[in-house]
Formats: structure tokens, sequence, C-alpha cells
């Protein structure tokens, strides 16, 4: 039964991380694709993972490397260039954050999502 809780707490995770995504770039870049933020979510989740493994316990440089390449997925992905893609990202950060209190004030979930650091 763990493997499934597990399996449901990483769909629901990375459902809110993309749906952070989705409203930054919505607001921003006026992208309307809630699939194509789904695979954005799932790529910045995985190259965050796997940098920061790297190098994440580097004080200060690894976070930093980690977070600059998580904001090249969104840059990638896309329109806008680097400015767009940080204020996706921050939108993303926000939404995510917003979303995630309200599910663990109702006690659904705990308070974190796969696809969109910090939150």
């Amino acid at each position: 039964m763990a493997l499934v809780d597990s399996i449901i707490v990483l769909v629901v995770s990375l459902l809110v991380g993309a749906l952070g995504i989705y409203v930054g770039a919505r607001v921003i870049t006026d992208e309307d694709d809630y699939t194509y933020a789904i695979v954005t979510a799932l790529i910045g989740a995985v190259i965050w993972a796997i940098l920061g493994f790297l190098v994440g316990w580097i004080p200060l440089v690894g976070p930093l490397v980690v977070f600059i390449a998580y904001v090249t997925v969104i840059n990638l992905r896309y329109p806008g260039g680097w400015v767009n893609a940080i204020l996706i990202s921050l939108i993303a950060w926000l939404a995510a954050v917003v979303v995630l209190y309200v599910l663990a004030v109702v006690g659904i979930t705990s308070f974190e999502a796969v696809g969109v650091p910090g939150a």
C-alpha cells in the first residue's frame, strides 16, 4: 500500500506543480496548455533532482545552479526569453504555495509539490 500512496502523492504533487507553471505561463505568455505545463513540470523536476544530487550540496553555488537550470527549462519551453522565464517561475512558485497551503489546511496533502522548486 505504501507504493500506491507514494504514487498518488507524486501524481498530485506533479499536478499542483504543473498548475503553478500553467498559471505563470498563462499570466506572462498567454500560453493556455495544461498538458504542456505538466511536461514542463516533469522535466523541471527531473533536472532539479539530478542537479540537486550532483551539486545541490555545495553551499550557495549548488542551489543557485539548480535554480538556474530550472529557469532554463522554463525558458526553453515557453516564449519570451529569460525575464519571462523568471517571472513564470516566480508566479508558478506563488501559485503552488497558495494551492498547497489550501490543500494542507483542509488536510488533503502535505505542503510540497513536484515540479516547482521550494513548493
